[in-house]
Formats: structure tokens, C-alpha cells, sequence
């Protein structure tokens, strides 16, 4: 069966809040996004040429529902079509409208763990307006894709599972970290060259999540250090919650900070990580996300506690895993 690593690249997010006058302000204003809202509820964000990069829909569930991945080609294409199919996982065409608010040209949809749909498609069109960022020296996207997203679970090892059997994802390495007094391990997995797409975060032998929404936090990368420092002061200036302050993550070495979107997941901005040799790479094993830096800002004694209750409430709750298309699911190295 062919081989699609290195061919598939995140390309986009589906968010569904009804919070629009808030997220003009942090998607414009503070991160320094380019703002499209022409079309009738619905804002879309392009962070380059693509005319789609963040799209967001009203609704009630003040999250994002669906990530968006380019593939390179119709041949890659149809192969991770087929092995969804192969698998009995359902999987649906997109309308043309839909496929327009996304910005590319046909896709299709099936499920993804933590109920978070996944969406691939081959041809994305470009914005039909001049780029107007902050950012005076853009974002990277690229072959390397848009950024990441970091998804808590209670199902690391069917989540990893998912991940490599429906785009060959690679293992690049893992983070030990103690958080508000529990034990996490993550998971950082490659589709491509980019360190990592997705980042798998789980606490330590016990079914817990205590994050609400299906993403913990989404990623963009911007060209310039200056972009970055510049971002975290709008951020600031504007009254947005600062999650975690600047630093340099150990795995990655990405300098970053973390803000808190209006959907109340985690929006981090960063510069400069490293990209994978995949001739000398190998996994290992770090202790603590941070070298320096990524000083928690807004972590008060509320927060905490709605953490705690949403940890303690997730035990109760049946989490999607997608388990045919998980396998065995994959053991830790």
C-alpha cells in the first residue's frame, strides 16, 4: 500500500462560535491575521494567498469541529479515501458551498477521534483580495502546512493509532510534564517535515481530560521574530488572556507564546522551530515542555478548578476513538 508521508499537510480549521465581534478583535487585531468577512455569517481568516486558512461559523459550541488537510495529488488522494472505505468508516463528499467557505475545490469528511471531523482535499483557491496582515513578514505554511494542533484524550494510543494509519503519521518524540498537579504525557506526531501536525497529550494512568474543548490549542507560524514579540504585546494591549508567556519549547526549540482564543482553546504563535532530517532522526524522550520561558499568565484559582471539574465530569463521558480506523492502537516505543 502506498506510502503518504510527506504528502499531506495541514491546510485549514473549522471553528463554530457565535462570539464574531471577539474573534474580529483576536484574529485581526492581535494575531494579525488577514480578515474576510464577506459572506453572511461566516468570518474566514487567511494567514497567505490561500483563501481560507480559518473558518469560522455561527454556532453554539465554541470550538473548532473540523481540521482541513491538503494532499498533494488526486492519486494520494484516493489512497487515504480507499483505506477509510476499506476500514466500513463512513465518509461523505462536501457540498460545493461548503467546499467554497473552505476556500478549496471538492473534499471530503469522515470521522476523526475526540469527535473532531476530519476533512482532506487536493486544490485550494486562492484569496480573490490583496493580503492585508500584521505579520510584516507573513506566516509560514508551505509544504510544511499551516501549524499544528495539540488534542487531549483519554485514548493516546487509539488516537496515535488513527494518525498513522490514515496518513503513515510518524512519531517524533514525546514530552513528560506535570500540569496543575497531574502527570501528562505527549505525543508529537509528523505528517511531514514540519517536527509535528498533531501533539497527543494524556494524563498519566488515569481516564481523564480535563480540557473541554476538542483541541487544546491550535498553532501558527510566523516568519520574523519580530511578528511574535509584536503579536504577544497586541495580544496583551488588546485584553486578551495570555495562557503562557514567551519561551522555547525543548523538543521543537520553537520560541512561542500561547493566547487564549474567544472559543477558549489555546492559540499559539511561534518562530524558528526546527524541521525533521528524516535520515538521522530519532525519537526521544524530553521532561517539560519548556527550556525557558512559557510562564503561565492566567492559570487563577477558577480556572483551575473548572480544569478539575471538567477532568472529573470526562470520566463519565464516552470519547469517539474511531476504533476501526485505530487498529490495535500503538503502544509506546
Amino acid at each position: 500500500m502506498s506510502d503518504v508521508f510527506g504528502k499531506v499537510h495541514l491546510g485549514y480549521l473549522v471553528i463554530e462560535t457565535e462570539r464574531f465581534s471577539d474573534w474580529r478583535r483576536f484574529g485581526r487585531d492581535a494575531v494579525g491575521m488577514h480578515l474576510d468577512e464577506a459572506l453572511p455569517d461566516v468570518l474566514r481568516f487567511r494567514l497567505d494567498d490561500n483563501a481560507c486558512r480559518f473558518l469560522l461559523q455561527r454556532g453554539p459550541a465554541e470550538d473548532t469541529t473540523a481540521l482541513g488537510w491538503e494532499v498533494d495529488d488526486h492519486a494520494t488522494f484516493d489512497v487515504i479515501a480507499s483505506r477509510i472505505r476499506d476500514h466500513g468508516v463512513p465518509i461523505t463528499t462536501g457540498t460545493e458551498e461548503e467546499a467554497a467557505l473552505r476556500g478549496v475545490e471538492r473534499f471530503v469528511r469522515f470521522p476523526g477521534p475526540n469527535g473532531l471531523d476530519q476533512e482532506i482535499y487536493v486544490q485550494a483557491t486562492r484569496g480573490s483580495d490583496p493580503l492585508h496582515l500584521a505579520a510584516t513578514g507573513g506566516f509560514v505554511t508551505g509544504v510544511d502546512g499551516m501549524g499544528h494542533v495539540a488534542i487531549a484524550t483519554r485514548k493516546p494510543h487509539q488516537m496515535r493509532g488513527y494518525y498513522s494509519t490514515v496518513f503513515d503519521a510518524r512519531l517524533s518524540d514525546y514530552i513528560d510534564e506535570t500540569i496543575s498537579g497531574l502527570k501528562f504525557k505527549i505525543r508529537f506526531l509528523r505528517v511531514n517535515e514540519r517536527h509535528h501536525s498533531v501533539a497527543i497529550a494524556s494524563v498519566n494512568r488515569l481516564p481523564l481530560n480535563p480540557i473541554r474543548t476538542r483541541i487544546q490549542h491550535c498553532n501558527i507560524q510566523v516568519a520574523e521574530l519580530d511578528d511574535m514579540t509584536h503579536a504577544y504585546q497586541r495580544v496583551r494591549d488588546l485584553g486578551f488572556d495570555i495562557a503562557l508567556s514567551i519561551g522555547q519549547h525543548t523538543n521543537d526549540k520553537e520560541l512561542s507564546f500561547y493566547a487564549v482564543s474567544p472559543s477558549g482553546f489555546e492559540w499559539e504563535v511561534g518562530w524558528n522551530p526546527i524541521v525533521v532530517d528524516e535520515s538521522t532522526w530519532q525519537p526521544t524522550t524530553h521532561q517539560g515542555i519548556s527550556i525557558w520561558g512559557h510562564t503561565p499568565e492566567g492559570n487563577t484559582i477558577v480556572a483551575l478548578m473548572e480544569r478539575f471539574k471538567t477532568g472529573a465530569q470526562s470520566v463519565l463521558r464516552t470519547e469517539a476513538a474511531v476504533p476501526a480506523l485505530a487498529g490495535a492502537g500503538i503502544a509506546d516505543d
